[in-house]
Protein backbone atom coordinates (compact mmCIF):
# COMPACT_ATOMS: atom_id res chain seq x y z
CA UNK A 1 0.00 0.00 0.00
CA UNK A 2 0.73 3.43 -0.68
CA UNK A 3 2.14 5.90 2.50
CA UNK A 4 -0.27 8.09 1.20
CA UNK A 5 -2.98 5.56 0.93
CA UNK A 6 -2.36 3.79 4.71
CA UNK A 7 -4.56 6.27 6.89
CA UNK A 8 -7.64 6.24 4.56
CA UNK A 9 -9.88 3.06 6.60
CA UNK A 10 -8.20 4.55 9.91
CA UNK A 11 -9.31 8.58 10.42
CA UNK A 12 -12.42 8.28 12.82
CA UNK A 13 -9.65 6.39 15.14
CA UNK A 14 -6.81 8.55 14.24
CA UNK A 15 -8.87 12.10 15.17
CA UNK A 16 -10.46 10.43 18.45
CA UNK A 17 -7.27 8.21 20.21
CA UNK A 18 -4.26 9.64 18.61
CA UNK A 19 -2.49 12.20 21.40
CA UNK A 20 -2.11 15.59 20.80
CA UNK A 21 1.34 17.61 21.21
CA UNK A 22 2.11 19.07 24.63
CA UNK A 23 1.85 23.25 25.18
CA UNK A 24 5.56 22.88 25.96
CA UNK A 25 6.56 22.13 22.22
CA UNK A 26 5.88 26.12 21.77
CA UNK A 27 8.47 26.66 24.51
CA UNK A 28 11.17 25.08 22.40
CA UNK A 29 10.01 26.77 19.06
CA UNK A 30 10.20 30.19 20.72
CA UNK A 31 13.45 29.36 22.30
CA UNK A 32 15.32 27.29 19.49
CA UNK A 33 13.36 29.26 16.69
CA UNK A 34 12.45 32.52 17.28
CA UNK A 35 8.47 31.09 17.00
CA UNK A 36 6.15 33.68 17.50
CA UNK A 37 2.18 34.22 16.63
CA UNK A 38 3.02 36.31 13.04
CA UNK A 39 5.41 32.60 11.89
CA UNK A 40 3.84 31.46 8.81
CA UNK A 41 3.81 27.50 8.20
CA UNK A 42 3.74 25.13 5.98
CA UNK A 43 2.63 21.57 8.26
CA UNK A 44 3.44 19.09 6.13
CA UNK A 45 1.63 15.65 5.92
CA UNK A 46 -0.65 17.56 8.78
CA UNK A 47 -3.04 14.86 8.54
CA UNK A 48 -6.43 15.58 10.49
CA UNK A 49 -5.09 18.36 12.04
CA UNK A 50 -3.50 17.61 15.60
CA UNK A 51 -0.27 19.54 14.94
CA UNK A 52 -1.55 22.21 12.72
CA UNK A 53 -4.11 23.07 15.78
CA UNK A 54 -1.72 23.58 18.53
CA UNK A 55 -0.21 26.16 16.21
CA UNK A 56 -3.45 27.48 14.95
CA UNK A 57 -4.24 28.39 18.55
CA UNK A 58 -1.49 30.75 19.16
CA UNK A 59 -2.99 32.62 15.72
CA UNK A 60 -0.05 31.17 13.40
CA UNK A 61 -0.92 30.69 9.33
CA UNK A 62 -1.14 27.27 8.61
CA UNK A 63 -1.19 26.18 5.25
CA UNK A 64 -2.24 22.06 5.88
CA UNK A 65 -0.41 20.08 3.15
CA UNK A 66 -1.74 16.36 3.01
CA UNK A 67 -1.83 14.24 -0.21
CA UNK A 68 -4.06 11.31 1.71
CA UNK A 69 -8.19 12.45 0.98
CA UNK A 70 -10.11 11.42 3.81
CA UNK A 71 -7.20 12.56 6.40
CA UNK A 72 -7.54 15.81 4.41
CA UNK A 73 -11.17 16.43 4.63
CA UNK A 74 -11.11 15.66 8.69
CA UNK A 75 -8.45 18.46 9.15
CA UNK A 76 -10.56 20.33 7.27
CA UNK A 77 -13.74 19.57 9.26
CA UNK A 78 -11.84 19.89 12.56
CA UNK A 79 -10.29 22.99 11.94
CA UNK A 80 -13.12 24.72 10.19
CA UNK A 81 -13.22 27.59 13.54
CA UNK A 82 -9.71 28.71 12.13
CA UNK A 83 -9.71 30.91 9.59
CA UNK A 84 -6.18 31.03 9.33
CA UNK A 85 -5.82 27.23 8.52
CA UNK A 86 -5.83 26.86 4.73
CA UNK A 87 -6.12 22.54 3.55
CA UNK A 88 -3.86 22.09 0.28
CA UNK A 89 -3.64 18.66 -1.37
CA UNK A 90 0.03 18.00 -1.88
CA UNK A 91 2.78 16.25 -0.97
CA UNK A 92 6.38 16.61 0.72
CA UNK A 93 8.18 16.23 -2.26
CA UNK A 94 5.32 18.55 -4.55
CA UNK A 95 3.54 21.22 -1.88
CA UNK A 96 2.32 23.36 -4.77
CA UNK A 97 2.83 26.56 -2.23
CA UNK A 98 4.91 29.15 -3.77
CA UNK A 99 8.13 29.58 -3.09
CA UNK A 100 9.79 31.67 -0.50
CA UNK A 101 6.41 31.66 1.20
CA UNK A 102 6.99 30.11 4.79
CA UNK A 103 9.01 31.21 7.74
CA UNK A 104 8.89 27.56 8.95
CA UNK A 105 8.05 23.93 7.48
CA UNK A 106 7.02 21.36 9.87
CA UNK A 107 5.97 17.54 9.92
CA UNK A 108 4.14 15.63 13.03
CA UNK A 109 4.51 12.02 13.26
CA UNK A 110 4.91 12.07 9.23
CA UNK A 111 8.80 12.52 8.80
CA UNK A 112 9.49 8.90 7.85
CA UNK A 113 6.92 8.62 5.18
CA UNK A 114 8.75 11.56 2.80
CA UNK A 115 11.40 10.91 0.27
CA UNK A 116 13.89 12.72 1.99
CA UNK A 117 16.21 13.81 -0.35
CA UNK A 118 13.10 15.10 -2.65
CA UNK A 119 11.47 16.68 0.56
CA UNK A 120 14.54 18.76 1.55
CA UNK A 121 15.03 20.35 -1.95
CA UNK A 122 11.08 21.13 -1.66
CA UNK A 123 11.32 22.62 1.90
CA UNK A 124 14.00 24.37 0.98
CA UNK A 125 12.33 26.42 -2.52
CA UNK A 126 9.07 27.37 -0.13
CA UNK A 127 11.20 28.52 3.18
CA UNK A 128 11.45 32.12 3.12
CA UNK A 129 15.67 33.12 3.80
CA UNK A 130 16.67 31.88 7.36
CA UNK A 131 13.62 29.60 7.39
CA UNK A 132 13.55 26.50 10.05
CA UNK A 133 12.26 22.97 9.44
CA UNK A 134 10.86 20.95 12.51
CA UNK A 135 10.16 17.78 12.88
CA UNK A 136 8.03 16.60 16.13
CA UNK A 137 7.06 12.77 17.41
CA UNK A 138 5.04 11.65 19.94
CA UNK A 139 7.33 8.75 20.68
CA UNK A 140 5.69 5.97 22.51
CA UNK A 141 7.77 4.92 25.46
CA UNK A 142 7.97 0.86 24.91
CA UNK A 143 9.49 -0.22 28.13
CA UNK A 144 9.46 0.83 32.06
CA UNK A 145 6.17 -0.99 32.77
CA UNK A 146 4.15 -4.34 32.21
CA UNK A 147 1.81 -2.67 30.25
CA UNK A 148 4.50 -0.81 27.87
CA UNK A 149 6.36 -3.59 27.59
CA UNK A 150 3.19 -6.36 26.94
CA UNK A 151 2.04 -4.06 24.24
CA UNK A 152 4.91 -3.36 22.54
CA UNK A 153 5.47 -7.36 22.25
CA UNK A 154 1.93 -7.41 20.84
CA UNK A 155 2.85 -5.19 17.84
CA UNK A 156 5.47 -7.31 16.92
CA UNK A 157 3.65 -10.20 17.12
CA UNK A 158 0.82 -9.41 14.91
CA UNK A 159 1.93 -7.14 12.91
CA UNK A 160 3.64 -7.71 9.52
CA UNK A 161 5.30 -4.66 8.63
CA UNK A 162 5.34 -2.44 12.19
CA UNK A 163 9.58 -3.00 12.27
CA UNK A 164 9.48 -1.52 8.43
CA UNK A 165 7.01 1.96 8.74
CA UNK A 166 8.22 2.50 12.76
CA UNK A 167 9.35 6.19 13.25
CA UNK A 168 12.42 4.97 14.81
CA UNK A 169 13.69 4.05 11.72
CA UNK A 170 14.72 7.41 11.64
CA UNK A 171 17.86 7.53 13.66
CA UNK A 172 20.65 10.16 14.37
CA UNK A 173 22.09 9.50 11.31
CA UNK A 174 19.56 10.23 9.20
CA UNK A 175 18.45 13.60 10.55
CA UNK A 176 22.37 14.17 10.67
CA UNK A 177 21.95 13.79 6.49
CA UNK A 178 19.20 15.27 6.52
CA UNK A 179 19.94 18.78 8.68
CA UNK A 180 23.56 18.48 7.33
CA UNK A 181 24.71 18.00 10.79
CA UNK A 182 23.05 21.17 12.48
CA UNK A 183 20.03 20.93 14.39
CA UNK A 184 18.43 20.75 18.07
CA UNK A 185 16.61 18.36 19.60
CA UNK A 186 14.32 18.23 22.51
CA UNK A 187 12.38 16.02 24.40
CA UNK A 188 8.95 16.93 26.25
CA UNK A 189 6.20 14.81 28.22
CA UNK A 190 3.25 13.95 27.62
CA UNK A 191 0.87 11.02 28.54
CA UNK A 192 -2.81 10.00 27.34
CA UNK A 193 -5.00 7.10 29.47
CA UNK A 194 -7.12 4.72 27.80
CA UNK A 195 -10.20 2.17 28.91
CA UNK A 196 -10.90 -0.35 26.67
CA UNK A 197 -12.18 1.07 23.94
CA UNK A 198 -9.93 3.72 23.67
CA UNK A 199 -6.71 1.13 24.11
CA UNK A 200 -8.67 -0.66 21.12
CA UNK A 201 -9.02 2.66 19.38
CA UNK A 202 -5.94 3.71 19.50
CA UNK A 203 -4.16 0.86 18.26
CA UNK A 204 -6.38 0.44 15.36
CA UNK A 205 -5.12 3.94 14.53
CA UNK A 206 -1.87 2.59 13.52
CA UNK A 207 -1.27 1.74 9.94
CA UNK A 208 0.62 -1.08 10.72
CA UNK A 209 -2.06 -2.95 13.12
CA UNK A 210 -4.56 -5.38 11.07
CA UNK A 211 -8.03 -4.78 10.58
CA UNK A 212 -11.41 -6.25 10.58
CA UNK A 213 -11.21 -8.90 7.91
CA UNK A 214 -7.23 -9.75 8.44
CA UNK A 215 -6.61 -12.99 9.31
CA UNK A 216 -4.50 -11.58 12.38
CA UNK A 217 -7.02 -9.15 13.75
CA UNK A 218 -9.34 -11.39 15.83
CA UNK A 219 -6.48 -13.16 17.51
CA UNK A 220 -4.35 -8.90 18.09
CA UNK A 221 -8.02 -8.04 19.37
CA UNK A 222 -7.79 -11.06 22.10
CA UNK A 223 -4.38 -10.44 23.93
CA UNK A 224 -4.87 -6.87 23.26
CA UNK A 225 -7.91 -7.30 25.87
CA UNK A 226 -6.29 -9.76 27.51
CA UNK A 227 -3.28 -7.12 28.38
CA UNK A 228 -6.06 -4.83 29.72
CA UNK A 229 -7.57 -6.97 32.01
CA UNK A 230 -4.08 -8.01 33.12
CA UNK A 231 -2.64 -4.51 33.69
CA UNK A 232 -5.14 -1.83 34.16
CA UNK A 233 -5.89 -0.19 36.97
CA UNK A 234 -9.50 1.46 37.92
CA UNK A 235 -10.31 0.59 34.63
CA UNK A 236 -7.61 2.45 32.52
CA UNK A 237 -4.01 1.97 31.37
CA UNK A 238 -1.58 4.65 30.24
CA UNK A 239 0.47 5.52 27.17
CA UNK A 240 3.54 7.44 28.26
CA UNK A 241 5.08 9.52 25.45
CA UNK A 242 8.19 11.48 24.51
CA UNK A 243 7.45 14.66 22.63
CA UNK A 244 10.71 15.01 20.85
CA UNK A 245 10.77 18.18 18.59
CA UNK A 246 14.19 18.18 16.29
CA UNK A 247 14.80 22.31 14.86
CA UNK A 248 17.23 23.01 12.09
CA UNK A 249 17.71 24.88 9.00
CA UNK A 250 18.64 23.40 5.51
CA UNK A 251 21.21 26.23 4.37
Amino acid sequence: MKSTERFSTRVANYVAYRPRYPESVCDCLRRRCGWSDSTVVADIGSGTGILSELLLRHGNRVYGVEPNREMREAGEEELRPYPEFHSVAGTAEETTLPGSSVDFVTAGQAFHWFDRAAAAAEFRRILRPGGWVVLIWNDRRRDGSPFAEAYERLLQEFSSDYEKVDHKNVTDAVLDGFFGGGYSRDVCENRQTFDLAGLEGRLLSSSYAPEAGHPQHAGMMQELRRIFATHQVEGRVPFDYETKVYCGRLD
